[in-house]
């Protein structure tokens, strides 16, 4: 059982998925930061200085100066800022990602080709009708 694990370890999928949780745990802090300290200023910029982030509607009693002050206290709050703060990221995300797979797409068509072009071409074989004819010849010897 320890062989086969060792071997399913090993497997080039694993390995992949593996580099791939990885780089994408540190393609989300870099989106995040794209999203926090770059877009959101921009668009609050257009928005007229709306913070999406902090929108939020108190769903229970009380007055606070801020989300945080109401979560802070206790209250219940629909944080419906944060929840468009997270489409905005993921539509980034998406994107992004797109944007990457279609490269690495555009750049394997490309080495394909390459491949393709240099891969000499092997020598046709003969027709069905030279055959024929070959064998034709070969029984009226």
């Amino acid at each position: 059982m320890i062989q086969e694990f060792k071997d399913f370890i090993a497997k080039g999928n694993v390995m992949d998925m593996a580099v791939g949780i990885i780089i994408g745990a540190a393609f989300t802090a870099i989106v995040g930061s794209l999203v926090a300290d770059l877009i959101n200023p921009i668009i609050s910029l257009f928005m007229g200085g709306i913070d999406f982030s902090s929108l939020y509607v108190l769903l229970g009693e009380g007055e606070f100066a801020s989300m945080a002050a109401a979560e802070e206290a206790g209250a219940a709050v629909f944080a419906y800022g944060r929840f468009i703060m997270a489409i905005i990221n993921f539509l980034i995300i998406a994107f992004v990602v797109f944007l990457l797979v279609k490269a690495v797409n555009r750049a394997k068509e490309a080495g394909e080709k390459e491949e393709e072009e240099a891969a000499p071409e092997e020598p046709a074989g003969p027709t069905q009708e030279e055959l024929l004819a070959d064998i034709l010849a070969a029984l009226k010897k």
